[in-house]
């Protein structure tokens, strides 16, 4: 009750004047408030308007419109997502499967894993549906001597528990806690090689040149002393990207007479070697000292095409020889940022510039290998080129010191990794490498699954290749025990056989199994934290790419499979560990740079061109314009990969049983890794193949 105040009664006598009037109400609308202190009765109560059925139900219809609305706007989706894949899956080609040839043996393993797991889910799941699933938690874990058996199916499952307990989950625990060292070992060289990158930009580390390296007073004419270059572009059946390399080649700004052009041509399809000779003889005509070679005999691959150049008499006169894969196109002024690093270093055998890719942003694929690819020029090559003089040749955009080449033993076809052999055994003979990474050369990245695939395949067999043939040399060579060291254990053994061991391992073939047997289980940490953590440090040097870290984490994992299987079968020369397939490329490199050129070729310059040229190659050019024009739409395919598919369903499976144990973490990682798998393995990803 609220307290009487003193002026109530004064302000009562004067304010009760005139008849009194009684009002009387029907069906009073009025409320209880409970006062639980003075100031209670003052303060505004809080009223609310009663609804009636008309406006409930309009209500409630508006919120089933609204439902009905996101429903079909979800089924919209879906069914055009479904509609996409279906349209993409009916290119599939009868034989267009992956052929997995002598690499069966993953293949096969899988299968039974898959096959056992299927099993054992079908078991533990009728188990939980009958109340025996007090085995999942450890502190809900009984002793199965104590336990009462209830029946047959009681009485197998309960010595189920006993295997697993006892002989199945040690051997997987010892085998996890190994893969997380390695991965621990792998995070903490990640970690430390972004710490380089970092004090490389803080202290703005970077090789340098004197400003006119090849002024000469002795010299005629201008007064510089150019040395004389060699360029080798080797190719081999690249329609789509001989042209606008050897224009990009062709105007290179180093002069005439000091430079040579060798267009090392490995192609088996005729119609392509006279485009190429064609090719040539329009730049030859233009005043470039550019010649066409053909080998007869194509043994070897790159290595054998490169070394068959390098034999020819005139090579002796040349001091040094940039090498341009098909798709590469150097600036003008390449030769005249990385020649002049050679000068005053007689210990330098190679200066290595930075790719960049003219595609990067075509699809998803390409995104993901850009963060690759950034992180390894920018970070690794960098930070070995700067604090070890050392590092993987990367095959093209680079320039040898000839003297290095020769005293290393020339380029040798024992490997399908040509570039890293003879950067290897340049090193053990002395010979220092510079990295520059602010020399970007523009080229392509695979925009298929199927080339990106066989790129990998190469990229990972090859180097188990190299390290069982140049152990021995690393081990009896002259240089200083901490550089072995570093050849052994980093760059060989860590980042070539390590990574994509544990990788498969850890993430495709230990997570699955630990569903099934969660006495082995492992932490959040290993298959969230860890990684999410390293791919933010494989993304910093691409921050554009931020919004693509759980796509680059869950197709790295994806590849682990590619990479694993590449590694044994280069380290025990298994399969296809040998086989070199070219990387198919689209012809998209700087298409701008195309065009310019394009526009600056008139008519009247053409015509001027032709008369230089023989009535038969005059006849060769007419076909080969009739050709282009009469080029037919390439058709495109589809392809299944079948151990991308079978570990989909592995993962998928084991997805589903970590439902039954109520694993969350564990649950969302292998649903989304067993969908990429299943993306990957249906070809979904990056452009068809043609």
């Amino acid at each position: 009750m609220a307290p009487r105040l003193d002026f109530s009664d004064w302000w009562a006598k004067d304010t009760r004047k005139g008849t009194p009037v009684v009002v009387k109400m029907e069906n009073p609308n009025y409320s209880v408030v409970e006062i639980q202190g003075p100031d209670s009765a003052f303060r505004p109560v809080e009223k609310s308007r009663g609804k009636n059925a008309k406006q409930v139900t309009w209500v409630l219809l508006l919120k089933a419109h609204r439902a009905v609305g996101c429903l079909t706007w979800f089924a919209t989706v879906f069914w055009s997502l479904l509609s996409a894949i279906k349209k993409r899956l009916s290119f599939t080609h009868p034989l267009g499967s992956e052929r997995l040839g002598r690499d069966r043996w993953l293949f096969t393993a899988i299968k039974l894993f898959l096959a056992l797991s299927l099993v054992i889910l079908a078991f533990e799941t009728v188990a939980y549906f009958r109340g025996w699933h007090y085995f999942e938690s450890p502190s809900l874990r009984i002793p199965t001597s104590t336990l009462e058996i209830q029946s047959l199916l009681h009485l197998v499952y309960v010595g189920w528990l006993r295997l697993r307990a006892d002989y199945i989950a040690p051997p997987i625990k010892a085998l996890s806690k190994f893969c997380i060292v390695l991965f621990l070992i792998q995070s903490v060289d990640r970690l430390i090689l972004c710490l380089g990158c970092f004090w490389i930009k803080y202290k703005k580390i970077k090789p340098m040149f004197d400003e006119e390296p090849f002024r000469n007073d002795d010299a005629e004419g201008c007064g510089y002393a150019y040395p004389m270059v060699l360029v080798q572009i080797p190719m081999c059946n690249e329609r789509e990207v001989y042209e606008q390399s050897i224009s990009a080649v062709c105007q290179l700004d180093w002069p005439k007479d000091r430079i040579l052009v060798q267009v090392l041509d490995d192609s088996n399809d005729e119609s392509i070697q006279q485009m190429i000779k064609a090719e040539v003889a329009k730049w030859s005509q233009k005043g470039v000292n550019i010649i066409y070679r053909h080998r007869l005999v194509r043994t070897g691959y790159k290595a054998g095409n490169l070394k068959s150049a390098m034999s020819c008499d005139y090579v002796e006169a040349y001091e040094f020889v940039a090498i341009f894969d098909a798709d590469f196109q150097p600036n003008p002024d390449f030769l005249k940022l990385t020649v002049p690093h050679f000068k005053d270093n007689p210990e330098l055998g190679l200066v290595q510039a930075r790719w960049t890719f003219v595609n990067k942003d075509e699809n998803l694929l390409t995104r993901l290998q850009n963060i690759n690819l950034c992180f390894h020029f920018e970070v690794e090559q960098q930070v070995s080129g700067v604090f070890l003089n050392f590092f993987g040749f990367n095959g093209t955009a680079g320039v040898w010191r000839i003297k290095a080449l020769e005293e290393s033993g020339g380029w040798l076809e024992r490997t399908t990794v040509e570039d890293m052999d003879i950067a290897v055994r340049a090193h053990l003979h002395g010979w220092k490498f510079i990295y520059l990474n602010d020399v970007k050369v523009l080229c392509e990245v695979p925009e298929s699954y199927e080339a990106y695939k066989k790129q990998q395949h190469r990229w990972h067999s090859g180097p188990m290749q190299l390290f069982r043939l140049c152990l021995g040399a690393i081990l009896t060579s002259k240089i200083a025990i901490w550089k072995k060291a570093n050849l052994i254990l980093l760059f060989f053994l860590l980042r070539k056989l390590i990574l994509p061991f544990y990788s498969f391992t850890l993430f495709c073939i230990i997570l699955p199994l630990t569903m099934f047997v969660p006495e082995a289980e492992l932490p959040v940490w290993v298959i969230c934290y860890i990684p999410v953590f390293m791919s933010f440090l494989n993304l910093l040097p691409s921050p554009k790419s931020f919004p693509f870290i759980v796509p680059y984490l869950l197709f790295e994992n994806t590849m682990s499979v590619t990479k694993f299987n590449a590694m044994v079968s280069g380290l025990f020369q298994l399969g296809s560990s040998y086989e070199w397939i070219v990387t198919k490329k689209a012809g998209r490199s700087s298409e701008s740079d195309l065009l310019s050129i394009t526009e600056k070729e008139t008519p009247n310059k053409k015509s001027q061109l032709l008369r230089g040229v023989s009535d038969s190659e005059l006849l060769e050019l007419n076909q080969l314009e009739e050709q282009k024009k009469q080029k037919k739409p390439v058709k495109k395919i589809n392809k299944i990969y079948h151990k991308e598919l079978a570990l989909a369903f592995l993962l998928l499976t084991a997805a589903v049983r970590s439902l039954l144990a109520a694993q969350g973490v564990h649950f969302y990682f292998l649903m989304f890794q067993g969908v990429t798998f299943l993306l990957v393995g249906l070809d979904l990803i990056g452009e068809q193949m043609s």
